[in-house]
C-alpha cells in the first residue's frame, strides 16, 4: 500500500477517473520529465492545487495545512533564511522546544529536510500545504522584515542620488539591488499579497504615507521617510514610461510586475501636490488570471437565471452600472466569456483594455491620437460584428452609436456610471436618446453594488432592533452577525467581497412605459410588478443569511 503511485491512490480513491489518469501520464511524459505528476494534475484542470495537496497529505500520512488561515510563529519564519526557503519552497511555520514546524510541498524529499537541520540545527517536523500558498507565506513573512532595513538604508543615502541611479542604464545590476528599486518592488508585492486594488502614495511635510485599499477600505500599509519620497516617485514614474522630469503636472503610465509567478498588469497616476506628487497605483490582474464565470459572480438564483436569459437575446443593448469599482467591468467580461462562441465576430473597444481575453478582438481608445469610443465605435460597426462590447457609454454621441447598433441587429453590452437600474433608462434619455429607441433597444439593465463579507471566523451573533427590522424589512427581531476582527481577517471582520444585483429586464410592460417618457419610479415599480429584487432586498437577504452586516447594508443601500 505504501508503494502504490499516487495516480493509482487518486483512482482507489475515486476523486479521478481512470482515463484522467492516463490522460495526465500521456501529458507527464510529453513533458520528458521536467513537470511532477502533481503540477499536470492541476495544469489539466484534473484537481485543484488544494484537492491534490490534501489527498497526497492523506497518502503520505502527514498533516496537511492551509497557510492562509494560520498565525505563522516570526521567530520560526527566521530560523530559515530567505534563499534558503525559495531554493526549496518550504517556510518554517512553528518552534516548540528544538523541534521545527516546516510546511513544504514535497515532505518526503529527505535530502531538503536535512540541508534545513544543517542550516538551523533543529530538529525538523514536515507538514504538507500547497506550493502557491508556501510561495505568498514565503513572500509576505520575508518582505515586510526587508522593508525597515530598507527604510534605513535610503535615510543614509541622498534622495537625489537615487534618482539620477535608477536612470542610469548602464549600472543594470547595481540598479537591481539599490535600496529604492528594492522598495517600491517590495510595496506592490505586499499590496498584492494583501488583495489590494490600489496603492497610494501621499506626501506629506514630515512623511510619506502608504495606504491600500483592501475590500474597498483603505488600510495604512507604512509610513517612510519624506527625504525618500522623491526617489520612490522618479522610480515608479521611470518604470511606468512617464517623463522624470516634469513633476507639475498630472502623468500616467503602466508597466507589468511578478509576483508570486503570476503576471501584474500595474497602472500608475502622478499629481502633483503641495509636498511633492501623489501616486496612486492601480492593480489588475493579467489573463493569466482566470475569468470569472457568470455562475461565480454570486448572483442569486432568481437574477442568475434573468441574467442568462437577458444574454441568449440574439441583439439589443444590456447595460450594466454602478459606481466605479464596483466589479462591471467584471460583469461584462463574465457576460463575454459566456457569450463569445468560435462562431460569432466579438469586438470591445475599452479604456483601459483591462484584461486580454483570448479569442475577441479588443481596441484600446487613444484620445490624443483621436482614437475616441465614437471614432471606434462607428468603425467597428464596418467590421462585421455580431457582439459589441462598449467600455463606458460617457457620451450623447457613443450612447447614440450603441442603441442605433442595437437596433440594426447587434448585441451590445456596456457600462454607465448610475445609482440604480431605473435611473440608468432616465440618464441614456437625458443623454439625448430618443425615448423609443431606448424602449425598443434595450433588453435589460444589471446595477451592482460590492458588500464585503464577514469573517467566518470571528462574527458575532445577536438580535436585531425594532429600527433594524424596519432597515431590512422583516416584522420580528432576528438573529445577524456583527464583524469583530481577528489574526485571519487582519483584524478587520470582513475577508472578502461579493455583489448584490438589481436586474431591470425590459418586458412589454416596461418598453411601453420607457416609450411614453416615464419616470425612475414608474420604471421601478413596474419591474417589481415583474418580480425585480431592488439593491436594498439582495443586501438584506446576505444579512439574514450572516454573509454580511447591517452596517454594509446601510453603507451599500442607504437613501433618504
Amino acid at each position: 500500500m505504501r508503494n502504490e503511485r499516487i495516480g493509482d491512490y487518486l483512482v482507489s480513491e475515486g476523486l479521478i477517473t481512470e482515463e484522467q489518469l492516463q490522460k495526465v501520464l500521456t501529458a507527464q511524459k510529453e513533458s520528458n520529465g521536467t513537470k511532477k505528476f502533481g503540477d499536470v494534475v492541476v495544469e489539466l484542470g484534473v484537481m485543484s492545487e488544494t484537492n491534490f495537496t490534501k489527498a497526497l497529505a492523506g497518502k503520505l500520512n502527514v498533516q496537511y495545512v492551509d497557510l492562509e488561515n494560520i498565525e505563522i510563529n516570526t521567530e520560526a519564519v527566521n530560523k530559515i533564511p530567505e534563499a534558503l526557503a525559495r531554493k526549496h519552497t518550504v517556510i518554517a511555520i512553528n518552534i516548540t522546544g528544538k523541534r521545527l514546524t516546516v510546511a513544504t510541498n514535497d515532505p518526503v524529499n529527505f535530502i531538503v529536510l536535512e540541508d534545513i537541520k544543517v542550516s538551523t540545527g533543529m530538529d525538523t517536523r514536515p507538514v504538507l500545504a500547497t506550493t502557491s500558498a508556501i510561495n505568498k507565506a514565503i513572500g509576505k513573512c520575508y518582505s515586510m522584515q526587508n522593508v525597515d532595513s530598507l527604510t534605513d538604508e535610503l535615510a543614509a543615502m541622498n534622495g537625489g542620488d537615487l534618482g539620477n541611479m535608477a536612470a542610469d542604464k548602464e549600472a543594470q545590476d547595481r540598479v537591481e539591488n539599490a535600496p529604492i528599486v528594492k522598495l517600491a518592488t517590495t510595496i506592490i508585492e505586499n499590496s498584492y499579497r494583501a488583495d489590494a486594488t490600489d496603492i497610494h502614495i501621499e506626501p506629506f511635510e514630515k512623511y510619506t504615507r502608504i495606504r491600500i485599499r483592501v475590500n474597498g477600505d483603505l488600510v495604512e500599509l507604512m509610513n517612510i521617510s519624506s527625504a525618500v519620497h522623491s526617489a520612490l516617485t522618479t522610480r515608479l514614474k521611470l518604470i511606468s514610461g512617464m517623463n522624470i522630469a516634469e513633476k507639475r503636472i498630472p502623468q500616467d503610465g503602466r508597466f507589468t510586475q511578478v509576483v508570486d509567478g503570476t503576471t501584474l498588469d500595474v497602472r500608475v497616476s502622478s499629481l502633483p501636490m503641495v509636498h511633492g506628487e501623489k501616486i496612486v497605483i492601480r492593480i489588475l490582474s493579467t489573463g493569466q488570471i482566470a475569468l470569472r464565470k457568470i455562475t461565480d459572480l454570486g448572483m442569486s438564483d432568481y437574477n442568475y437565471q434573468l441574467f442568462e436569459s437577458m444574454l441568449r437575446v440574439p441583439h439589443g443593448v444590456i447595460l450594466v452600472t454602478g459606481p466605479t469599482g464596483s466589479g462591471k467591468t467584471t460583469t461584462l467580461y463574465a457576460a463575454l466569456g459566456e457569450i463569445a462562441k468560435p462562431n460569432v465576430n466579438v469586438v470591445t473597444v475599452e479604456d483601459p483594455v483591462e484584461k486580454a481575453i483570448d479569442g475577441i478582438n479588443q481596441c484600446q481608445v487613444n484620445q490624443k491620437a483621436g482614437m475616441t469610443f465614437a471614432a471606434a465605435l462607428r468603425s467597428i460597426l464596418r467590421q462585421d460584428p455580431d457582439i459589441v462590447m462598449i467600455g463606458e457609454m460617457r457620451d450623447t454621441e457613443t450612447a447614440d452609436i450603441g442603441i442605433r447598433a442595437a437596433i440594426t441587429g447587434h448585441l451590445v453590452l456596456s457600462t454607465l456610471h448610475t445609482n440604480d437600474a431605473a435611473s440608468t433608462v432616465v440618464r441614456l434619455v437625458d443623454m439625448g436618446v430618443a425615448p423609443y429607441m431606448v424602449a425598443t433597444s434595450l433588453i435589460g439593465v444589471i446595477a451592482q453594488r460590492l458588500v464585503k463579507v464577514l469573517c467566518p471566523e470571528c462574527k458575532t451573533p445577536r438580535m436585531t432592533t425594532a429600527e433594524e427590522n424596519e432597515l431590512i424589512g422583516i416584522p420580528e427581531s432576528i438573529q445577524i452577525y456583527d464583524p469583530v476582527g481577528c489574526p485571519v481577517c487582519n483584524n478587520t471582520g470582513y475577508r472578502g467581497r461579493t455583489a448584490i444585483h438589481e436586474i431591470i429586464h425590459c418586458t412589454a410592460k416596461v418598453s411601453q412605459i420607457i416609450a411614453a417618457g416615464g419616470g425612475k419610479e414608474d420604471i421601478e415599480k413596474a419591474a417589481k410588478a415583474n418580480g425585480t429584487k431592488l439593491l436594498r432586498d439582495n443586501a438584506s437577504e446576505l444579512v439574514q443569511a450572516g454573509q454580511t452586516s447591517i452596517d454594509e447594508l446601510v453603507r451599500t443601500t442607504f437613501t433618504v
